[in-house]
């Protein structure tokens, strides 16, 4: 009976392991013919000249805060020091309820008319999103005020370290899009080598693959919350499809994923952008991502919850109205394989635990061991090339942004990812099951101790607080 579990264990996970490794290969061929063709090259920008233009209109820089005392005032220091452009306006989102990040707000940049700092008039945490519903509210009451409508609204994260270049780059190609996309970046931490820079590859691939093949099959382009702005009418056409008052769902997990797709649902045209610095730089949002396990599993079940259960529920495999795409079905197919691929990890590792207890019960002369077909055989051997240039792609887009030793790594915390991805995936289809039966949904977040600015900070600051003087 134990042979014969193995063999049916073997022979799922087999199966859907060979599955999962040819949707990625197809990807990964993709972007080759891109690279070969010269379409998936990254531009380079005059930084400078990016950095200090005046913007076209103005840029409504939305930040959503929850217990971010601790970061917060970097952020927001740092942004204000990063784009000095009139134009450019600050949007944070308090909770009345929490002092310590209102705080911190306001001591970020005293007297800096480009800050609006927004108190929620209810107790948090309630959800990212109706934060975000709070802070479009504040913007069309500035807007109505002074007669002046916001070009773009630009969405970030109270941990982001942002780059000089990124705001007048979005404000460049807010002209011929509804919504633009730049990559993110997570920095590797040198306490936590281990689970916290295990980002690192996932966005490395994501956002330097992933997305540059799914802007170029025109497909939707899924909002990753930072780095990332939309049109004031796009937004603006949002919020009347939810009756006119606020762009987002309020009880959604991941408002930033829908995003993009709900601009591509409307009509609207999406882009990722992708361009380095003169020095091979990447233009992009940086920031440390959790580094406790248990911080890393609560965020990617919000992830996997909001974007593969969620997901299928508010927006299904095509936009409604529209005509099936072949291209639209095949990356929304993958932004849902989470669950399935929790599970196909979860048999993998439960196979090597019966294998390893059966050849010990065999040696000890109980039972025979597991006896390969010709079919198995040739199933692991795909399975384990497969493996072989998952592995390669994975070291070399790592290595390509974080360098050679940063790159091993990465191939040394698949087992770390895989395992990560199973709690995630456990967690999540518990909590979509609780949510199907009543359960309220709150800001679910994690918390943030450290921000890449503080060095840099420590110089600027003296320049902020003149500008706020004068």
């Amino acid at each position: 009976m134990l042979v014969l579990f193995q063999h049916e264990l073997l022979l799922f996970a087999g199966i859907f392991f060979l599955l999962g490794a040819l949707d990625d290969i197809a990807v990964d061929l993709c972007w080759i013919w891109l690279r070969l063709t010269g379409r998936g090259h990254s531009a380079i920008v005059d930084s400078e000249r990016l950095a200090t233009a005046e913007l076209e209109g103005i840029a409504a820089i939305f930040i959503p805060a929850w217990r971010e005392a601790e970061v917060i005032g970097d952020t927001v220091a740092h942004a204000l020091s990063a784009w000095p452009q009139e134009n450019a306006r600050i949007y944070v989102g308090c909770y009345r309820n929490d002092p310590g990040t209102i705080d911190a707000v306001m001591r970020a940049a005293p007297g800096d008319p480009r800050l609006r700092l927004v108190i929620h008039n209810r107790a948090g945490p309630s959800t990212k999103a109706d934060c975000l519903n709070r802070l479009y509210r504040a913007l069309w009451t500035d807007e109505a005020r002074t007669g002046v409508t916001a070009r773009m609204v630009v969405f970030h994260d109270a941990e982001d370290m942002v780059d000089p270049a990124a705001l007048k780059l979005l404000d460049d190609a807010i002209g011929s899009a509804d919504f633009v996309q730049l990559p993110v970046l997570p920095l590797p931490q040198a306490n936590s080598r281990w689970i916290g820079s295990h980002y690192c590859e996932e966005f490395a691939e994501a956002h330097g693959k992933g997305l540059v093949v799914r802007d170029a099959l025109g497909a939707a382009i899924p909002a990753a919350g930072v780095g990332c702005a939309v049109s004031r009418e796009a937004l603006e056409r949002m919020a009347m499809n939810h009756g006119g008052e606020a762009p987002f769902e309020a009880d959604s997990l991941t408002e930033d994923y829908e995003l993009g797709l709900a601009v591509a649902e409307s009509g609207g045209t999406c882009r990722f952008i992708r361009c380095r610095h003169r020095d091979g730089e990447l233009v992009a949002t940086r920031a440390y991502f959790p580094n406790r396990l248990d911080h890393v599993v609560t965020q990617k079940t919000r992830w996997v919850h909001g974007i593969a259960f969620q997901g299928w529920d508010r927006l299904g495999w095509v936009p409604e109205g529209h005509k099936p795409s072949l291209a639209e079905v095949w990356m929304r197919m993958r932004d849902r394989r989470g669950p399935l691929t929790a599970l196909v990890l979860f048999t993998a590792y439960l196979l090597l635990a019966l294998s390893a207890f059966a050849w010990a019960a065999s040696l000890a002369g109980y039972g025979e061991p597991l006896v390969l077909s010709t079919g198995l055989k040739l199933l692991l051997a795909l399975n384990f090339a497969a493996f072989v240039w998952r592995s390669a792609m994975r070291f070399m887009f790592t290595a390509r942004e974080y360098g050679i030793e940063e790159g091993l790594r990465a191939v040394l915390r698949i087992p770390i990812t895989n395992i990560v991805a199973i709690m995630a995936g456990r967690r999540a289809l518990v909590a979509y099951v609780r949510s199907l039966i009543g359960a309220g949904i709150i800001w679910d977040k994690t918390p943030h101790f450290d921000h890449p600015t503080r060095p840099i900070l420590q110089q600027t600051k003296p320049a902020v607080e003149a500008r706020g003087a004068a």
